[in-house]
């Protein structure tokens, strides 16, 4: 792809990573086959290749807006086009150089700034959680239809008995998972065990990615 970046960010190290990583892609669409956000929207602009394009249109000087901002924040950044890439363009890499680069030229409303500050403040701490989760079961009559289908049941935790093997595996306990679906690596713990491994967990951990 030929590029022609701001001259002020080919002086700097990211700006000459994107440009390597913009010039290595060669337009064939193989990523989109993989990429979840285009099966489910089926827009160009929401696959790899549209993101490219736009991250490139901002990094040669063309304006950053709500639409931009949009379609960047809708990749799961699954790497699932990375996989499929013949040319092994780096997207994902290039794409946190994009958001960044948007995020300082477009302000986002305040009520997405206040969700944001609040899923950060809150989310990576189960203890934050834990109590906000039990009020919410609690005023779950009360509650909106929309929320009110958020909220996970329940689950009581069971003892559970395993056995020790030579495979072993670290499984992380993650934040909000381990307070919502606390019985998910409890499960997981029971299937692997079936198959001769064993889950050792972190002491301390807590976020999973």
């Amino acid at each position: 792809m030929q590029t022609n970046l701001i001259p002020a960010l080919l002086k700097s190290e990211k700006g000459q990573q994107a440009d390597a990583i913009l010039r290595s892609c060669v337009h064939c669409g193989f990523c989109s086959a993989t990429c979840p956000t285009y099966q489910v929207m089926g827009d160009e602009l929401d696959s790899p290749r549209g993101r490219i394009y736009q991250i490139k249109r901002v990094l040669e000087g063309g304006e950053a807006t709500r639409s931009t901002q949009l379609h960047l924040d809708r990749c799961l950044t699954c790497l699932n086009c990375e996989t499929t890439c013949p040319s092994g363009v780096r997207y994902s890499q290039l794409l946190d150089f994009g958001r960044e680069i948007v995020e300082q030229q477009v302000k986002r409303p305040v009520s997405q700034r206040l969700v944001r500050f609040a899923l950060m403040k809150l989310f990576p701490y189960p203890n934050r959680v834990k109590p906000l989760l039990a009020l919410g079961r609690l005023f779950k009559p009360l509650l909106p239809g929309s929320i009110k289908a958020k909220l996970p049941p329940r689950q009581p935790m069971t003892t559970i008995q395993t056995k020790t093997h030579t495979r072993k595996v670290l499984l992380f306990s993650g934040c909000v998972q381990s307070v919502m679906t606390p019985k998910t690596n409890q499960q997981l713990t029971l299937l692997l065990d079936k198959i001769g491994v064993q889950t050792v967990t972190v002491s301390g951990e807590t976020c999973c990615g």
